[in-house]
């Protein structure tokens, strides 16, 4: 199916299947977090006192106990976890991180530990409409049965760090995350802590002055409770046991037909049909560098096929545009996204087998994370001639006094220097603000480059026959930003069409004899409104969409 033009194809349906898993995964886990974050609370006025419990409780069956809040909690809890059910199925191979196994688990024990608890509370009121106060429940699970407390403060703290587990995989790739992110670990360490101190001083208070707090009713009885209980408990581990026997099942079809894939130095790998070539790596602990995660967003698994290329199904939409990106050959596939139906011999083209490699296969800091960033190029124009008729140390004090102002303009700003390159400067802005924030970060930049400029050309005017003159180009987008290099040269850097864009518009600059060019995403980002000035579309090498930039002479005409 063609896409219409200026409009980008339809995403595959598996894609948007996809998609809408993880949104609603996402939202039934923050449902599931917003209850647990009020329970935790209203626990935790046991630090003031029981009264203050019981009269926290009355808001919070209001939120929780009325129609709405009803089929939103509970339905969110079967949902959360009928999708973990359908991520166990899903993987082929259960390796995996430790932090997601850990998240699965936890996912998947949850409904054993909370089961008791809910029947007894929230059950026991919907069948005999007697409401168990906080009195009750302390003295229950903090004297009568001190077993079944400790199980349920377990339970408690399992599914407060199931939670964390989902909203830190939420949060980890937005670029202000690591600003928050000491503020957001120190929350979810209170939270439990002021939760259980909480319930262990009302407890305290109830052994005590059992007498203070007077003679506590009988629930009356009913004949359904005791069998909802085990109910549930068969329920919930007969999904398990269900899903793990299609996983079984899907085994044994699968593995009725077998895929070889060899790999460099004769190594062998027989997976069931449906496996793609990094779960077969995976699976056999071959390392195989994969920087998205194996999600068809990069290019760093991509293997080239040596034999049985021709019998193999044919590229997915979402693997045959990252090739059109990279250029690849006809038999150069993703390894995320190939699966072979007949045998076949691959070799990696990024080998692990360098330095430096290693932090990307275990998934470390170094593999980088997309971000929107905007980018400043600046370069001096004529300076090579200017550098011929000097000698070789006068030359590297201009050059050093040039660095200092464009470096310090841009840290002033809010910037970061990335790298210098001859007497060009490539800056980075955004790897810790919003992308508004960057963009004016780098107009504000450029605008202190030009000023420091000037007050360079002022203060050794009678070295220069010409004043120094300055090119720069401006664009903000996404980029991969990560630590990049080999050994000592490591260092933090960013890549992409951006980078590219923005080293384009600094050429122009320097082909119009201007000191400015500035794209329209970053115009837009910061707000600014350049109508009145010259506007030229760009073409980009590599890049289908032409760029809109707007043309300034001056630098600090920006700032009148």
């Amino acid at each position: 199916m063609r896409s219409l033009p200026g409009k980008p194809a339809p995403e595959p349906l598996g894609t948007e299947i996809a998609i809408r898993t993880r949104e609603i995964r996402l939202f039934t886990g923050l449902v599931l977090g917003a209850f647990l974050l009020t329970h935790f609370s209203n626990h935790a006025l046991g630090l003031v006192s029981v009264e203050a419990m019981e009269a926290g409780r009355a808001w919070f069956n209001r939120l929780w106990r009325n129609p709405v809040g009803t089929v939103l909690l509970y339905g969110s809890v079967l949902t959360h976890f009928l999708l973990a059910l359908l991520a166990l199925y899903r993987r082929r191979t259960l390796r995996m991180p430790i932090r997601e196994a850990a998240q699965l688990i936890l996912g998947l024990s949850l409904p054993f530990l909370l089961i008791a608890h809910v029947v007894g509370t929230r059950i026991e009121w919907t069948l005999t409409g007697y409401d168990s106060s906080y009195l009750e429940v302390v003295r229950n699970l903090w004297i009568v049965y001190p077993a079944i407390g400790a199980r349920q403060a377990l339970a408690l703290v399992i599914a407060w760090l199931h939670g964390c587990l989902g909203i830190y995989f939420w949060l980890r790739p937005k670029p202000w995350f690591p600003r928050f992110a000491l503020l957001l670990y120190t929350g979810a360490l209170l939270i439990p802590v002021l939760a259980l101190l909480g319930f262990v001083e009302a407890g305290r208070a109830l052994a005590e002055a059992p007498e203070r707090f007077g003679p506590i009713p009988v629930p009356p009885a009913s004949d359904l409770l005791p069998l909802i209980g085990p109910g549930l408990y068969t329920a919930f581990g007969g999904m398990i046991a269900a899903t793990i026997a299609a996983r079984l099942a899907r085994s044994l079809r699968l593995w009725s037909r077998r895929v070889r894939i060899t790999y460099p130095n004769d190594q062998v790998v027989t997976v069931p049909l449906g496996f793609s070539v990094l779960e077969a790596s995976r699976s056999a602990g071959i390392p195989h560098l994969s920087v998205c995660g194996g999600r068809g967003r990069c290019s760093t698994c991509r293997v080239r096929v040596l034999d049985g290329h021709q019998r193999q199904p044919p590229p997915t939409a979402q693997e045959r545009g990252t090739l059109a990106r990279i250029k690849a050959g006809p038999n150069v596939r993703l390894a995320c996204q190939f699966r072979p139906t007949h045998d076949v011999a691959v070799v990696p083209i990024l080998s692990t087998g360098r330095n430096g490699l290693t932090a990307l296969v275990r998934g470390g800091r170094a593999q980088g994370q997309e971000q929107e960033i905007a980018v400043l190029f600046c370069d001096l124009r004529g300076f090579t001639s200017l550098a011929e008729r000097r000698l070789p140390f006068d030359t590297v004090f201009i050059l050093n006094r040039y660095f200092e102002a464009v470096g310090e303009s841009v840290e002033d700003a809010g910037g970061y220097i990335d790298k210098f390159i001859g007497d060009g400067v490539l800056a980075l802005f955004g790897l810790k603000t919003t992308p508004q924030q960057a963009a004016r970060q780098a107009l504000d930049a450029a605008l202190r480059i030009k000023a420091a400029l000037t007050h360079l050309n002022e203060e050794y005017e009678s070295e220069f026959e010409h004043p120094l003159k300055i090119a720069m180009g401006l664009h903000a987008g996404p980029a991969i930003v990560g630590q990049m290099g080999y050994g000592q040269a490591t260092s933090l850097t960013a890549v992409g069409d951006t980078i590219n864009a923005a080293s384009r518009l600094e050429g122009l600059a320097k082909e119009l004899d201007v000191e400015l060019v500035i794209s329209e995403d970053l115009a837009t980002r910061a707000g600014l409104d350049l109508s009145d000035r010259d506007r030229q579309i760009v073409q980009i090498r590599g890049r289908a969409a032409p760029l809109g930039s707007w043309i300034i002479p001056e630098a600090d005409s920006l700032g009148r």
